[in-house]
């Protein structure tokens, strides 16, 4: 009895066996018989700016009903492109990742279309303690002397030039994979061309500051400035213009000298005369 128990058992395994067997091997050929195709892909990181050679690239097997839109089949396509962002090891080449055809390799590559370069010297404070990397966006700060109207008293002021600005490179390092931070002597972002005037303009008339915003806020947010007055709540001294002050210094002229009037002589009243006859003669004496 128990010789039979026991090859009843090893039968029930060898069968649940089999069919497990039977199972995978359908498996593996439903697996094999998706479609595929051969994309390609980098073989190592590589950085945006660089220009594609043949070590950069590979291929690997891509499901055909999932390949990515503009994705590459044939190496020679790509030959001399350049990457205009960061690719990471095993991600698929795309068209919408690359320069347009003929652009060289450098910082110039990832410039977008209608927009300038420019750098501006920064520190660890403007630089916002070296957290401004290339692909964060940040806004600039301008303080200077303020001119007022009619040659017044000038007054200090600081205010919000430009926003929502794309650092392109911090010194000479373009690379957006980095999540250190890193202090350095110059910033290059990207600018339109009104933008990049307003910059130029700007450093030379003060100091710049660089304030780092979340790369998903592009809200912008348009502010007046602030002025020293302001900051501490004191009142502002009012402003007489200069053509008003000249028209009343116009208006009130010295008055012209005077020559002093000659004084009338002083009037005595009438003398009295008494006549004395003296001796035949007579004199008169007034009193």
């Amino acid at each position: 009895m128990k010789n039979v128990k026991a090859l009843g058992l090893f039968v029930l395994a060898a069968l649940v066996s089999l069919a497990a067997a039977v199972y995978a091997a359908n498996w593996v050929a439903r697996r094999g018989s998706v479609d595929t195709d051969r994309v390609v892909v980098a073989v190592t990181d590589i950085p945006l700016g660089s220009k594609l050679v043949p070590t950069m690239l590979g291929t690997a097997e891509w499901p055909r009903g999932s390949i990515p839109e503009g994705a590459f089949t044939d190496m020679q396509r790509l030959q001399d492109r350049v990457i205009k962002v960061g690719v990471l090891r095993g991600e698929a080449l795309l068209e919408g990742k690359l320069a347009p055809e003929g652009t060289k390799g450098g910082l110039a590559a990832i410039i977008a279309p209608g927009k300038r370069a420019m750098s501006v010297r920064v520190n660890d404070v403007v630089g916002v303690a070296g957290f401004a990397l290339p692909g964060n966006y940040v806004d600039v700060l301008v303080n200077a002397e303020q001119d007022k109207s009619g040659g017044t008293q000038q007054h200090q002021i600081s205010m919000t030039v430009l926003e929502n600005v794309l650092v392109l490179a911090v010194a000479q390092e373009a690379g957006r994979d980095e999540t250190k931070p890193k202090v350095v002597s110059a910033v290059t972002l990207e600018l339109s061309p009104a933008d990049a005037e307003k910059l130029d303009l700007a450093r030379s008339v003060g100091s710049l500051s660089l304030v780092l915003r979340n790369q998903v806020d592009k809200d912008p947010v348009g502010t007046a400035g602030i002025t020293k007055n302001q900051l501490f709540g004191t009142s502002e001294p009012a402003a007489v213009p200069v053509s008003a002050a000249v028209k009343v210094a116009a208006a009130v002229k010295p008055a012209k000298p005077v020559a002093p009037r000659a004084r009338p002589a002083a009037q005595f009243p009438a003398a009295t005369c008494v006549e004395v006859i003296q001796g035949g003669g007579s004199t008169f004496n007034c009193f």
